[in-house]
């Protein structure tokens, strides 16, 4: 018989097609906020469908393999079923044992239940055996998403799509302010992009009671909101390091409200005496692997400097090591040395302009 068919008098069955929420799920990335609101938006979609669905989370260090089969490997007799948020799946695949324990596992989630799996790392390459499981996911059906963190102006942009969510009105430039504060402009490696996201909409959830119904200004951020990165000093050297005089100044801005002068000229002259050093031995014949020897630098660290010292001559490095020191004396007061802030102020931005900058 046609199964599109009844039977009697062969009057057509109507058929609907109805696409149900997802069971199981795989969100990975470096932003945190994103991975939440994926594993609330899985729970709400399928909370739709069978009302009174438990929500179980639970960290992957905190669990075994056996008690997550228990809630999500028994059809639901009564009730919505189990949702079962495993957030940092690493621990229940050390071995290929576990991992193939767990892809098995994946395989069996009992009608009723789901299992959804959240993933924030940093960025680096992701373990295979946790790229097995998502594969495992995406293989049985379930949704796989990664989430990657809106950086500069994207998060900036990200910014004003949170505040408008949240009916919080922001003035020109106050969404990249925010952003600039929680680090969103910083390139380098002292700042940790999992929690932005999060960070910036409790920056305006905390900026809307403080402006309710009024419009955010870039002045109110200012006063709001902390510099989770204090101007990077890190990107304030490599920005030095690397000769871009804009972005040195404008970090540098930040730097003076948050920095005291002697902190900055300190390690400021340190990172200027690591390029004439390795300066110095690149143009000895060192190769820049020998360095990681006779300097005792970490790989990455000899090869950073290595990549900026080649964007300066010899002479340069000398005259901006010379310029140090005249810098040294008008920030502590020398005779005859500019004595007032925005005199020292001053003194560091005609150095950064006349010492950094490349001659035309």
């Amino acid at each position: 018989m046609d199964p599109g068919r009844t039977g009697r008098g062969d009057v057509p069955l109507r058929r609907e097609t109805v696409t149900a929420a997802p069971r199981l799920g795989y969100f990975y990335g470096d932003d945190a906020y994103g991975i939440e609101q994926e594993a609330v938006a899985a729970f709400s979609a399928l909370e739709a469908e069978a009302p009174g669905l438990e929500r179980w989370r639970v960290a992957g260090e905190a669990t075994t393999i056996g008690r997550i089969a228990e809630r999500v490997g028994t059809a639901s007799m009564f009730g919505g079923g189990t949702f079962v948020l495993v957030v940092d799946p690493a621990p229940l695949a050390r071995t290929k044992e576990d991992r193939d324990a767990l892809v098995a596992l994946i395989a069996n989630v009992a009608p009723g239940n789901a299992l959804v799996f959240l993933e924030t790392s940093d960025g680096t390459r992701r373990p295979a055996a946790l790229d097995a499981i998502s594969k495992a996911v995406a293989a049985t059906g379930g949704a796989v998403r990664e989430l990657k963190a809106p950086k500069e102006g994207q998060l900036a942009s990200w910014i004003e799509r949170r505040a408008k969510e949240r009916d919080v009105t922001l003035a020109p430039g106050a969404a990249r302010e925010i952003a600039l504060r929680v680090g969103g402009f910083v390139r380098e490696g002292d700042v940790d992009r999992r929690r932005q996201g999060q960070l910036a909409v409790g920056e305006l959830d905390k900026l809307s009671l403080y402006r309710p119904g009024a419009v955010v200004s870039i002045d109110d951020v200012r006063a709001l909101v902390a510099e989770v990165v204090p101007g990077s000093t890190w990107a304030f050297f490599d920005a030095v390091a690397q000769r871009r005089v804009d972005r040195a100044l404008e970090l540098l801005e930040r730097l003076f409200d948050t920095t005291p002068d002697l902190v900055v000229m300190a390690q400021l002259h340190r990172r200027v005496r690591e390029l004439v050093e390795v300066a110095d031995h690149l143009a000895g014949g060192a190769s820049p692997g020998s360095l990681v020897r006779t300097l005792g630098l970490k790989p990455f660290r000899a090869e950073k400097l290595v990549e900026q010292a080649r964007t300066w001559t010899q002479p340069e490095l000398d005259a901006a090591l010379d310029g140090l020191v005249e810098l040294d004396a008008a920030i502590r007061g020398a005779p005859g040395a500019p004595a007032t802030e925005a005199q020292r102020r001053l003194a560091f931005v005609l150095w950064v302009g006349d010492r950094v900058g490349r001659a035309a």
